[in-house]
């Protein structure tokens, strides 16, 4: 396997590449050295193979290094509320985790303490019996992908444009889909075909994902045609039957929404039935869509830091 050696002396973690010392000073994600996380607890709003019955054991980071104007999480993305947890706590959180029920361990906008999350990984693999859920923002360096490759067992990346000006606009990337398109070639290659198994708690059953890719995309207002011409490319450029897709309507306008006019409302339900419609017309039919009425700011989790500090796991 190809060595890796990430630093937080010289932060390139992520495609920004600062190479900032972030033990005296920050880099574009304004995060510390050292892993903050806001919440690690159960959570059932993810894909249905991913919380199944139980929920997923869902850690969630502090910082992000993409800037989306309408983040939903946008009060631990960008505006930084957390609390330091070292790698040894990250490791028996995922513990408690899986005694908790969860189906898997779900590590959400995890990149820029990819120390601490590589080795909370490895001091964690011995003792885990249930898949790595990778949940990111697609923003991602093929060698991070690499890096983490020997403990992600599912990768769940958004693909979030197409478009360098929209990703720009909106992301504060413009160099986006050059590095997300060839992060989720890069962990197709990796993970293999979608593999699931069938849960049962003696009264329900459901599919449960155990490795492979799934690729998430929010479908903009206004943005359609970004969206397909997406489609287009996941069709023409991904292994047919390598991957899922998940079209979310979830978008609600929050955070620095009012900014752009154009973006500042719900997508309607034509604008996503047309992108859904392109997603069958192409083929792509392995995957999920979503009710409107996820486009609700009730569904984003409140973020107190459950499950982050020993006292307050529940006995």
């Amino acid at each position: 396997m190809k060595s890796h050696r990430f630093s937080y002396e010289s932060c390139r973690f992520c495609p920004r590449n600062c190479k900032v010392n972030r033990r005296i000073s920050t880099g574009y994600c304004q995060s510390p050295a050292g892993a903050h996380a806001a919440r690690a607890a159960l959570h059932f709003w993810e894909e249905p193979c991913i919380s199944g019955l139980n929920g997923s054991g869902t850690v969630f980071f502090s910082g992000c290094t993409l800037r989306c104007c309408f983040c939903q999480n946008y009060t631990i993305s960008s505006e930084g509320f957390g609390t330091a947890v070292t790698a040894g706590r990250l490791s028996q959180i995922y513990q408690e985790l899986e005694a908790q029920g969860a189906h898997n361990i779900n590590l959400v906008t995890p990149t820029q303490y990819l120390p601490d999350v590589l080795e909370s990984l490895q001091l964690a693999r011995p003792y885990l019996s249930i898949p790595v859920v990778y949940n990111c923002g697609g923003y991602e360096t093929e060698d991070t992908v690499d890096a983490l490759s020997p403990f992600i067992d599912i990768w769940l990346p958004d693909l979030k444009y197409r478009s360098e000006q929209l990703s720009q606009r909106y992301s504060g990337a413009q160099d986006y889909f050059i590095y997300a398109s060839a992060a989720v070639r890069r962990m197709i290659e990796l993970s293999g075909p979608p593999v699931f198994e069938t849960f049962s708690d003696g009264t329900k059953s459901c599919r449960i994902m155990k490795k492979g890719v799934i690729i998430r995309h929010m479908v903009l207002p206004g943005h359609r045609e970004d969206s397909i011409r997406l489609l287009n490319w996941m069709h023409s450029s991904l292994p047919a039957g390598h991957f899922l897709i998940s079209l979310l309507s979830q978008y609600t306008p929050c955070y620095q929404s009012s900014r752009y006019p154009e973006i500042n409302r719900r997508i309607t339900t034509y604008e996503y039935e047309k992108v859904v419609e392109a997603a069958i017309s192409l083929g792509l039919t392995d995957g999920f869509m979503q009710k409107r009425s996820s486009a609700r700011e009730e569904y984003t989790p409140s973020f107190a830091l459950q499950g982050i500090v020993p006292s307050e796991i529940p006995t």
